[in-house]
């Protein structure tokens, strides 16, 4: 999940997106203790899901005005061998 589509969330979708990424790490950790996870990445996913999470909510609660950053070229760029 993408910051911007993050942003484009009501408050009370984020709490709601939040709890069913805390319910879901619960179960993915249970899984692993058991050894029964079928996709340990996707611990990592969730961790990083719910930090965007909390940012647009810190981001919302201090007023911040976060604008989305324009896309960098990918231009080569040229080096001069001396």
């Amino acid at each position: 999940m993408k910051i911007s589509e993050i942003r484009g969330l009501s408050d009370t979708e984020l709490v709601a997106k939040k709890n069913d990424s805390k319910q879901e790490k619960f179960n993915l950790r249970r899984q692993q203790a058991t050894g029964q996870i079928e996709k340990p990445s996707r611990l990592r996913d969730l961790r990083k899901i719910m930090a965007k999470i909390e940012t647009v909510v810190s981001e919302r609660r201090l007023g911040l005005k976060v604008e989305s950053r324009p896309t960098a070229n990918k231009e080569k760029k040229t080096t001069k061998k001396q």
